[in-house]
């Protein structure tokens, strides 16, 4: 269910999880693979982005979280944190922004660039619940949900959010689709918090 509040007999309501073949699930985790070395071996992603990553999981976002707070505390500072959820993140994706972002700030050209493309283009869902079916609907935007590689798409994506917190100077973490935002200031003012609440 999308929300618990919707109608359960009307198939809007759900979901889809894309429900993809074997073949298809082995040859994107052979994809990932060479994806995930590349961007390690260049440090493509933000160390500050947790989640779909070796050594990124909830525990070292958390613990990220919790020592920028207390750092901040110890030297006397106040902070302000701000929790970013953003509401079916995946859904979001524009593919033609995301093969820019994968050839422009990625390097991903000529037959791997096409390849990401042709996973990309021509999608189509339908809800499927025993012998009842919704409509098919093409899906010119988001990433496969319940794919291998649509959480790592959605992380390069929204890799870019790191330079405006980096231009604010504010301190950041990310998980997924949720982003925590840290901003402190000398106890003697409170003007440095006032970004968070005006960006």
């Amino acid at each position: 269910m999308k929300k618990p509040t919707l109608d359960q007999s009307d198939l809007n309501s759900f979901r889809p999880i894309s429900n993809l073949s074997f073949v298809s699930k082995t040859l994107e985790r052979l994809i990932n693979k060479r994806f995930t070395d590349f961007t390690d071996k260049y440090a493509l992603l933000p160390i500050t982005q947790s989640a779909y990553r070796e050594h990124h999981s909830t525990e070292t976002a958390l613990v990220r979280v919790h020592n920028d707070i207390v750092r901040a505390i110890d030297q006397g500072d106040v902070c302000a944190l701000v929790l970013l959820d953003l509401s079916a993140a995946f859904d979001t994706v524009d593919h033609s922004i995301l093969l820019d972002v994968l050839q422009m700030r990625f390097g991903i050209v000529d037959n791997a660039l096409n390849w990401f493309d042709s996973y990309l283009s021509d999608r189509t869902q339908q809800v499927c619940i025993g012998p009842d079916h919704s409509r098919i609907v093409p899906m010119p935007y988001g990433v496969p949900q319940g794919s291998v590689l649509g959480p790592k798409h959605f992380i390069a994506y929204a890799e870019d959010i790191v330079a405006i917190f980096d231009r604010l100077d504010i301190i950041h973490h990310g998980y997924a689709d949720d982003t925590q935002g840290l901003a402190r200031s000398s106890s003697q003012t409170s003007s440095r918090l006032s970004i968070l609440s005006n960006k």
